[in-house]
């Protein structure tokens, strides 16, 4: 019988989902560690990755031919060998979309009512009504201001429609120039800097490629609007972070709310921690309680095309593009 094999725990609820999407397959649910070679070898279809179990999953004699990724990055994965060994390779792209646009609002309103800097009043026992930051402004608002999506996707499109509730302009920037309807105007990344020149406060949701390492350089800053705040919700190595940390001492950004870096975890003797104008975020935008309700989902809808021989539908990474 042809076999999936999940790494990640499932309910009995989520188990009879995937069996009704694939009668046929026999499913095996395990965590990486009692998972035997054997069984890694004998899988179809992966559901989950992990680096431990590589080799086994890609030899020649492997029958493995689907890979669903538990995340919505795929970069950390071995794409050249998945690719020579012909296996198609979906992400979750999507599933975070609620969570992580919820994360970026969240930020524009801490920065805007500067929560933050009450938030560090309030651990102190200081009654402080000024909760600006030295040199930088106080109390304001997002209505009116205009926010730039870099990397428009699933969670670009939903941080749109939640920005235009608040009266925001929202500016997309992404690969195609193609309207989103929540989005008043989109770039290709060729005018990416046309783009941050206008942006009060600019979201990074674009995935790692080789395109887009280190693409918010000194370069990025110095055609962006002074002033403005910058949010990381995308990859860590998708930015400079000597050049933020420039930008923000210069005042050039006002302020930045990150949720991924170049090295995780951050150090402990990190800068970033000690400035008052940087929120941080260990990587947990995109998580919540409804996280493998949605990977399933997807899953699902990919599997019962799958079983039929046919490509699975949604989020089909393309090896040459890396996402």
């Amino acid at each position: 019988m042809k076999s999936i094999v999940c790494l990640h725990s499932l309910t009995p609820e989520q188990v009879g989902q995937i069996k009704q999407a694939a009668p046929g397959y026999d499913l095996i649910v395990k965590n990486k560690k009692e998972l035997s070679a054997e069984q890694v070898q004998n899988a179809e279809v992966l559901l989950g990755w992990s680096k431990t179990i590589v080799e086994d999953a890609l030899l020649a004699t492997s029958k493995l031919k689907w890979v669903q990724t538990w995340s919505a990055g795929v970069d950390t994965l071995p794409l050249e060998r998945l690719r020579d060994k012909g296996v198609l390779l979906t992400s979750a792209s999507g599933v975070h979309a609620i969570p992580i646009s919820e994360s970026i609002i969240g930020m524009m309103l801490s920065f805007s009512r500067q929560l933050h800097m009450a938030v560090r009043h309030q651990l102190k026992k200081e009654w402080k009504s000024d909760l600006s930051v030295p040199g930088l402004a106080t109390l304001g608002e997002i209505s009116g201001k205009t926010l730039v999506i870099v990397g428009v996707g699933e969670i670009g499109r939903e941080t749109a429609r939640l920005a235009k509730a608040f009266g925001m302009r929202v500016i997309g920037v992404r690969r195609s120039d193609q309207p989103e309807p929540h989005v008043d105007r989109m770039y290709t990344m060729d005018g990416l800097h046309e783009a941050l020149g206008q942006g009060d406060y600019i979201v990074n949701i674009l995935p790692l490629t080789a395109e887009t390492r280190r693409i918010f350089n000194a370069a990025a800053w110095n055609a962006t609007k002074e002033g403005a705040y910058f949010f990381n919700v995308g990859r860590g190595p998708t930015v400079d972070t000597d050049a933020l940390m420039d930008a923000l001492k210069s005042g050039r950004l006002s302020g930045a709310g990150l949720d991924v870096f170049e090295a995780e975890p951050l150090p402990a003797d990190h800068p970033l921690w000690d400035m008052e104008q940087v929120i941080i975020t260990p990587h947990v935008a995109g998580s919540n309680d409804r996280y493998t309700e949605r990977v399933i989902d997807i899953f699902t809808e990919n599997l019962k095309s799958y079983a039929q021989g046919q490509k699975p539908p949604r989020n089909l990474v393309d090896y040459g593009r890396m996402y």
